[in-house]
């Protein structure tokens, strides 16, 4: 699976304002220019992550976004879906556990349609299973055991 350029560019923000102090208020701007994204590409995603209740948003002087929920509480799931939706590796996955038919015609979806539905389901589980504190602590480790000669 390939994650499109708005999830990316989603996960990026938010791991960019979770390495940060609790509580803390990015301009758009600011993210847009140390993350490296395109900054009205960034308003349009930053706004599904706060209609999604994974950032607020504050107006006024100071104003911006900062996280709505602790970095420990958002899987990296919950921000794909949000911006890309659910994922379906083809149209027979999707009705697997449904009474009714997919492409090729079978009730609840070919063989084909099943067993990537489980493949599916298994990745789905995986990425909400890794929050956005773990892969800062991963990041974190990894520059802990880098030195310089």
């Amino acid at each position: 699976m390939k994650l499109s350029k708005k999830a990316e560019y989603a996960l990026r923000a938010v791991v960019a304002m979770a390495r940060d102090t609790a509580g803390r208020t990015f301009s758009i701007q600011e993210i847009a220019t140390s993350e490296r994204i395109p900054l009205k590409f960034l308003e349009q995603i930053l706004l599904v992550l706060k209609n999604g209740g994974i950032l607020r948003s504050k107006r006024g002087v100071g104003g911006g976004y900062q996280l709505a929920v602790p970095a420990k509480r958002i899987s990296i799931g919950t921000i794909i879906e949000q911006v890309d939706g659910p994922a379906e590796p083809i149209p027979c996955s999707a009705v697997a556990h449904q009474q009714s038919a997919c492409e090729c015609g079978i009730m609840g979806a070919c063989s084909l349609g099943q067993t990537l539905a489980g493949v599916r389901d298994e990745f789905n589980a995986r990425l909400h299973g890794i929050t956005i504190a773990e892969v800062i602590e991963k990041e974190q480790a990894r520059s802990v055991a880098q030195f310089d000669i």
